[in-house]
């Protein structure tokens, strides 16, 4: 286990709210993810920071279980949600369906986009099937330019070149899209995109990103917590 998240000495920095949401993607069981959150939770205990963390559906009863048994600070999120209500919709895991495990849901994420070509549209009835269903929707958008509708209230701005790839946005570029997202709309602003523990502090100073949006960096609890005691040093 790495140092206390909570042995650096505290110096006040940041006064807005810090979110580090981690998507696991198509990535560990229910044994690992178990795994995971019981390397994670427990360092999280005086944590400042609202950690959300986002496992395959089928982790998400177990993981559920697990946060709400050992009481630890942390939210939990689905990576998707159908664009339909329940009912005749083979494969489709409806809003009402989760709803009893999640707060959170990622939506119109650049790999649903691309992958599943899903348009502007189709991530727009998802939004509005995750209020339906008392679930807040995390909209992942491209650009400064990517429609978000009215009733979101905090949006990922994640550039497809930075998705994976090793090569981030710059920190100055990320803070202006997002200012560019605040401009017409009260929402909070993630970014994420090739994000690690050695260039995350430049993207969480900068004053219009709120927190960052983790894939690959999220699957290796100690990169995680290391991450998370980066943004709780911010505080």
């Amino acid at each position: 286990m790495i140092d206390s998240l909570f042995s650096l000495p505290e110096v006040p920095n940041l006064s807005k709210d810090l979110w580090i949401v981690a998507n696991f993607k198509s990535n560990k069981n229910i044994q690992q993810a178990l795994e995971w959150l019981g390397y994670v939770g427990p360092e999280l205990r005086k944590s400042l920071v609202k950690v959300v963390v986002c496992p395959t559906f089928v982790c998400l009863p177990e993981i559920k279980k697990a946060v709400l048994v050992a009481g630890f600070p942390i939210l939990v999120g689905a990576q998707d949600i159908s664009r339909f209500d329940v009912g005749a919709y083979t494969g489709e895991v409806a809003g009402k369906l989760i709803s009893e495990f999640v707060d959170f849901v990622l939506v119109g994420h650049s790999e649903r986009r691309q992958n599943f070509q899903e348009t502007d549209q189709v991530i727009a009835e998802k939004i509005t099937q995750a209020k339906n269903s008392q679930i807040k929707p995390l909209l992942c958008v491209q650009n400064e330019n990517t429609a978000v509708p009215d009733s979101v209230e905090i949006v990922a701005y994640e550039p497809i070149f930075a998705i994976g790839t090793g090569h981030p946005d710059t920190a100055g570029n990320a803070n202006k899209v997002a200012g560019l997202l605040k401009k017409d709309r009260p929402v909070q602003v993630l970014y994420g995109g090739s994000v690690h523990s050695k260039n995350v502090e430049e993207f969480l100073v900068q004053d219009n990103i709120d927190g960052i949006l983790l894939g690959r960096a999220s699957l290796d609890p100690e990169e995680f917590l290391k991450i998370v005691k980066i943004a709780n040093s911010l505080k």
